[in-house]
């Protein structure tokens, strides 16, 4: 057994340049695609929710167009100022709203999903909201629809929220940013599920992330305001087409497609586990393709793929990955929620042979690893400790102390996950540290310190919403449109 500590991976900025956080990235240095013809110098946004809560909204939003100050002077680096949202500086865009682009849902219909009961106050909410999201989506004036859910409604008696964290509403802020399990429902899961066929994506937003005087809701802890904003301005900025800010690439390396591999149940859970993947380039740009059905292992009661069905599911993936790129990539990482067995490795592999594809990384990444590391006097392990438990398993700290910030982050004691890779491999701490770089690819949060990397968190938010989509629904292929 060995252990390491990774340094702090960088990102790219506006003009190349780099840092470890994405706030002072895009502070000092402006988005990465800063200059590009196609970067949203504008973003037109639809309003759809209560009358009463979107003239509150909009003033905030006019509000960040100006800069909001840091938390406090204790721990600047963790909680910096947020510079406003103008075409002169930050994200280099400015948010554009009217009249004719809102949508206000209408007294009476918020006084029946008030007196309904559950579960039929969930399904009228969403059906009331989605009539009128589309009716504004259909006009096509807008780029993305920011909606104001209805705060009397009460997620379905009887299950969870599903977590998943509208940006700048994030749950207790401990690090650990997974979306609790997917047999729950809500209203953000069913109402995406309902509009996956939008060519605009939707941001989902709670009263409390621009209303001091809004408690959130149970489970959840007020982030200050600029966090707040920069949560919400970077989603967006991200939903209308930009890159935020994006991996650091060196031009001596191989282009590379960064796949993720989950496994759900539809809600009424009659059906077999399906595939899904999530397919991301350097730059973050994600695609969504669903695969076959799945069966439970009786050895390890996990989903696994027959062999035919993993090279189905790798060759949709590197054929949207094509479209969306009008290139093939070089190579291949590929990550997974449960164990790899020999056929799926093998039906991987048989894909990547096929597309004349050398290099194929194959690792099964747990979201929690048995073995723990101490550091000494009381703070936890530092962000990027790894734990080296053997040749195929290690244990990685994405969570933990961190330098640049001068405390831990997080509430309760962080830990690491677990990476298990699969034939040919690069050494452990290269491995590592390209998992740690992948945490950073989030755009529902702006500090340093994602749990998962991109393709494992994207797997737990997109089969959340794709379990309510009957098999032959059109869905969306952008990411954009499940975060």
């Amino acid at each position: 057994m060995d252990s390491v500590i990774l340094d702090e991976p960088e990102l790219e900025f506006g003009g190349a340049a780099r840092h470890i956080d994405p706030r002072f990235g895009i502070t000092n240095y402006g988005p990465a695609d800063l200059g590009a013809a196609d970067a949203p110098r504008e973003i037109r946004i639809g309003l759809v929710g209560p009358a009463d809560q979107l003239d509150g909204l909009r003033r905030w939003l006019e509000r960040c167009r100006e800069p909001i100050a840091a938390k406090d002077e204790k721990y600047p680096h963790l909680f910096p100022e947020f510079p406003g949202c103008a075409i002169d500086r930050g994200l280099h865009t400015t948010l554009v709203f009217s009249d004719r682009n809102t949508r206000a849902i209408s007294s009476r219909d918020l006084r029946a999903i008030e007196a309904a009961s559950q579960p039929a106050a969930l399904t009228n909410a969403v059906s009331i909201y989605a009539e009128e999201i589309r009716s504004l989506a259909d006009e096509n004036r807008v780029d993305v629809l920011l909606v104001a859910r209805p705060e009397q409604l009460i997620d379905t008696v009887g299950r969870s929220a599903n977590g998943l964290k509208e940006a700048g509403d994030l749950p207790a802020q401990d690090g650990h940013d997974e979306p609790t399990p997917a047999r729950f429902a809500n209203f953000h899961d069913l109402l995406k599920a309902r509009l996956l066929n939008l060519r605009q994506p939707i941001q989902i937003i709670r009263r409390s992330t621009w209303d001091e005087a809004t408690r959130p809701p149970e489970g959840h802890s007020r982030q200050d305001e600029a966090s707040r904003a920069w949560n919400l301005h970077v989603a967006l900025y991200y939903k209308a087409g930009g890159v935020p800010w994006r991996l650091l690439r060196n031009p001596a390396d191989l282009t590379t497609c960064y796949v993720g591999v989950a496994f759900y149940r539809s809600d009424d859970g009659s059906s077999l586990s399906t595939a899904v993947a999530q397919v991301f380039n350097e730059r973050g740009d994600g695609v969504i393709v669903r695969g076959g059905p799945a069966r439970i292992s009786r050895t390890d009661r996990q989903p696994h793929l027959a062999r035919a069905d993993a090279h189905a599911l790798l060759v949709h993936a590197l054929d949207a990955y094509r479209r969306e790129h009008r290139t093939a990539p070089a190579r291949i990482v590929l990550h997974k929620t449960s164990a790899f067995t020999d056929e799926e490795a093998g039906g991987f592999q048989d894909a990547a042979d096929e597309r004349f594809i050398d290099t194929l990384e194959m690792s099964w990444i747990t979201s929690s690893e048995g073995a723990a590391a101490f550091r000494a006097g009381d703070a936890p392990p530092l962000r990027g400790t790894l734990v080296i438990l053997g040749e195929r398993e290690l244990a990685l700290y994405a969570t933990g102390s961190i330098e640049f910030y001068r405390t831990y982050p997080g509430m309760y004691i962080p830990r690491p996950i677990g990476i298990r890779p699969v034939g040919p491999t690069r050494n452990p701490r290269e491995l590592a540290a390209e998992v740690l770089a992948l945490t950073k690819m989030n755009w529902n949060q702006t500090r340093l310190d994602g749990r998962l990397p991109v393709t494992m968190r994207t797997a737990n938010q997109v089969k959340s919403v794709l379990r309510f989509c009957p098999p032959d629904q059109a869905v969306a292929t952008r990411y954009a449109h499940y975060m």
